[in-house]
């Protein structure tokens, strides 16, 4: 009984939320360890799988629905294994409120004492009978775009200053919904349409993208252990961060930097539009490990001949290349991630606005130190996968300020996103297409 409680999908899913909670670890790193650590059969990892994000991607909603339950915060584990039942009864149809009831139940008496398992009985059987609180009834429009959404008040604020109240009820609605799985086909080993064809022969359903050129969205099947994937004719991507290397317009006979480069997704898109006899990509990042990453990422592209992978930060480009070295230069900076928000839910709980700022400071200094580095006429795209515009139009704006010998472009991309907008750069929002949030400017040297 024990050990069928200890490596239930419920205590596992519970385990794993707590450390991430207590601790900060990384959900994404928490779960494969949890995942690696016991045996579990596909549909159970699957539930461990559904039950962690899910209760991160909703854990101001859940938090809201037990504060009028209880008169003082439980221990983290009770209040966790709590938000979890919570979580099955509103959000899991296929679970019936009995079997959530009863395993939540066992844990607490497995976990706790009597007295805590007499507690969560009674608060589960509160919830059922009242039913969860409506956060549409909160009075504070800021407070209830929060709950409603599960995104702190302070994100909320910053948002609705800068896209409106349309924009941002839109997100709320849709910003906790499953994440989709996105490859990129590398066309330096075959074809769209060769790539849809093999996946499908491994019975992996795919659909192209509505957003980027070489861009599929898998609809079923598992990508990570297929051929297709293990020989490098496709790999995982968003469909937003593939704009960022459409942006720089390539030819295929450039030089180009691609300075905060790992773990190489958008290395391996430079590569593949490069010749090998003509371009190069320099990718640079501050760690070892990470260059060694981008490394074995490009064998397994079969783009290695194209790419030159340093450690190296960006913010030292002088101590190894000399000015006008490059064609082009893709800046993807450091950034609070909040574009992330669908596929990491955790970033949305332990970012505050400060970071924001320490972040412009760190890209402004990226971009300062770079942009000798391109030649009269050549390129910088910047991108960063946040929304918050103290990242992503400040720091353009910061760096244009300093540089007269910068334009900003308008920045293209193959299926000219958003080609009607009036901003030059383009800021595309996870409720916009289902991707990723990113942002993308193309500045050019002009003398």
């Amino acid at each position: 009984m024990n050990n069928s409680i200890q490596n239930s999908p419920r205590n596992l899913a519970l385990e794993t939320l707590d450390k991430v909670f207590q601790r900060g670890s990384y959900s994404n790193l928490q779960l494969n360890e949890t995942l690696k650590r016991h045996q579990l059969k596909e549909v159970d990892k699957r539930l461990v799988t559904t039950l962690v994000y899910g209760v991160l991607q909703h854990k101001l909603t859940l938090e809201y629905w037990l504060t009028p339950l209880v008169k003082r915060d439980p221990d983290s584990w009770v209040k966790t294994l709590l938000m979890l039942s919570f979580y099955q009864y509103q959000f899991m149809d296929r679970i019936p409120e009995w079997a959530a009831t009863d395993e939540a139940i066992k844990i607490a008496k497995w976990r706790g004492n009597p007295g805590i398992r007499k507690f969560v009985t009674g608060v589960l059987h509160s919830f059922l009978r009242q039913g969860p609180a409506d956060p549409l009834e909160i009075a504070d429009s800021i407070k209830r775009l929060s709950i409603i959404g599960s995104i702190p008040e302070w994100l909320v604020r910053c948002l609705l200053h800068q896209y409106g109240q349309d924009q941002v009820e839109k997100l709320v609605r849709q910003i906790n919904e499953p994440s989709r799985v996105s490859l990129r086909v590398n066309t330096a080993r075959t074809t769209v349409q060769e790539a849809i064809q093999t996946l499908a022969n491994e019975q992996i359903d795919v659909q192209q993208s509505k957003v980027a050129q070489d861009g599929l969205v898998v609809q079923s099947g598992n990508v990570l252990t297929s051929a297709a994937f293990a020989n490098g004719m496709v790999t995982i991507q968003d469909e937003s961060a593939m704009l960022a290397v459409e942006a720089l317009q390539l030819r295929g006979d450039e030089r180009v930097l691609d300075a905060c480069a790992a773990p190489g997704g958008k290395t391996g898109q430079i590569a593949a539009a490069l010749d090998p006899a003509m371009g190069q990509v320099d990718a640079l990042d501050i760690h070892q490990h990470k260059v060694r990453l981008i490394r074995k990422n490009m064998e397994r592209l079969g783009v290695a001949n194209r790419v030159v992978a340093r450690q190296l930060d960006a913010r030292q480009v002088d101590d190894y290349f000399t000015d006008e070295s490059f064609d082009k230069i893709l800046v993807d900076a450091p950034c609070s991630g909040i574009g992330l928000i669908r596929r990491k839910p955790e970033i949305r709980y332990d970012k505050t606005s400060s970071t924001s700022s320490r972040l412009h400071e760190i890209q402004g200094t990226i971009l300062n130190a770079v942009a000798p580095k391109v030649k009269k006429g050549g390129i910088i795209v910047y991108s960063t996968c946040t929304i918050l515009q103290e990242e992503n139009e400040n720091t353009i704006q910061t760096f244009l300020a300093h540089h007269p010998n910068f334009q900003l472009l308008k920045t293209q991309t193959a299926r000219a996103i958003k080609a009607n907008r009036q901003q030059k750069t383009l800021t595309i929002l996870p409720s916009d297409y289902g991707s990723d949030g990113f942002f993308i400017g193309t500045l050019q040297r002009i003398k």
